[in-house]
């Protein structure tokens, strides 16, 4: 956690208030997924609080060269996967419609996915993507068996890092779906693709999203994100064209949510 404030999903109180509230989206007749999220050694300077125990991440590294916190050991990788699967087994429990496990924008999953953060040189390293998957797919393998076959699960990902707006994981289709194809083979149902702008073709020669391309080459869902929301500063025309280019987009199955 980089926040105290941060809502917990773990613990017999604070499941319980999560009950409360999904008993009243349930109630007026929506539906809820839970985002399980681990921050890695990601912090909040703003607020000057730090964690009472180090900071986990794959390399004891929070950015690119700057060093915060601990390698995991082995052992805290393990322990965190078992987490992440009884905290989804426990959403399904308590009758959340579905789970999402948060690996985008530079937290946990993601710093094993960047070779700037992940250094390391056993089976949670590597040189490729593909050798960096590892967490990720053993993690939805976890909790896919966690919560059985009939559970939605989601993940979120991105190209980018809040640590590094311009840091891209897939440079071709060909990369992105070494990266994605194992993760829907694991158990991930729908793939929520961030990216700070959805109307941005991913890569050359192509307009599809990042959201697109990883339909194109799993074969599954996708969520697009991105600039959707109107701003003051938005001229009205200018919004138009952002919503016609959106509807064609849904309307052509680029992705099937935004």
């Amino acid at each position: 956690m980089n926040d105290p404030d941060v809502p917990h999903f773990f613990g017999e109180r604070p499941l319980a208030a999560w009950g409360m509230v999904l008993d009243a989206v349930h109630k007026a007749g929506g539906v809820m997924v839970p985002q399980l999220w681990h921050v890695g050694s990601v912090r909040n300077v703003d607020i000057g609080w730090l964690p009472p125990v180090p900071a986990e991440s794959p390399s004891g590294l929070s950015s690119p060269d700057m060093r915060f916190g601990e390698p995991m050991t082995d052992e805290q990788i393990a322990d965190v996967i078992s987490a992440y699967a009884s905290a989804a087994s426990d959403a399904k429990k308590l009758g959340f419609d579905g789970v999402e496990l948060h690996g985008a924008h530079g937290y946990l999953i993601d710093q094993f996915l960047w070779d700037k953060l992940n250094q390391r040189t056993d089976r949670y390293g590597g040189v490729t993507l593909a050798e960096r998957n590892t967490f990720a797919c053993e993690m939805v393998k976890a909790v896919r068996a966690a919560v059985g076959e009939d559970f939605a699960l989601l993940m979120r990902v991105s190209q980018f890092k809040q640590q590094d707006y311009k840091a891209r994981l897939a440079e071709t289709p060909a990369e992105l779906e070494a990266w994605l194809r194992p993760l829907a083979e694991a158990g991930v149902d729908i793939l929520h693709c961030s990216q700070r702008r959805f109307w941005e073709p991913e890569f050359e020669g192509s307009s599809l999203n990042l959201a697109g391309w990883a339909k194109k080459v799993t074969g599954r869902p996708t969520i697009a994100v991105g600039s959707v929301g109107l701003r003051d500063r938005v001229r009205s025309e200018a919004a138009s064209a952002i919503f016609e280019d959106l509807e064609r987009r849904i309307s052509d199955g680029e992705f099937d949510v935004i």
